[in-house]
């Protein structure tokens, strides 16, 4: 079974940059496409950014230029770079993994982390 461990999150001020970290266990990620995702306060869930078992990755248009993902196997580990952050991009953050070809719906990843919160005051 597929751990995973979100980290890095805090309160931080607009116009900064975070990085959090997903530590997988369990299992290898390799083979494995592996996500972020985000929860803002009374909203639903929302895909944020995805990295394939093949390096390749995809955005939402809300965080392109201001996100990156990357992953490194050798560590299972996925990280998720987040630049000139906004009040708005407060919400709890998610890691998520799946096994083959990305997907950009929630429902479509089985393994999950227990999110970590991320607050942007103003």
């Amino acid at each position: 079974q597929l751990q995973l461990v979100e980290s890095g999150g805090g309160l931080v001020q607009t116009g900064t940059s975070l990085k959090l970290t997903c530590a997988a266990s369990g299992r290898t990620i390799s083979g494995y496409s592996m996500a972020w995702f985000r929860q803002p306060p009374g909203k639903e869930r929302e895909f944020l950014v995805f990295v394939g078992w093949n390096g390749g990755s995809g955005h939402a248009d809300s965080v392109k230029g201001r996100f990156t993902i990357s992953r490194d196997d050798a560590k299972n580990t996925v990280n998720l770079f987040m630049t000139k952050l906004k009040p708005e991009d407060t919400a709890l953050y998610y890691c998520a993994a799946k096994a083959g070809s990305s997907a950009l719906k929630s429902s479509e990843y089985p393994f999950w982390g227990q999110g970590t919160q991320v607050t942007v005051s103003s």
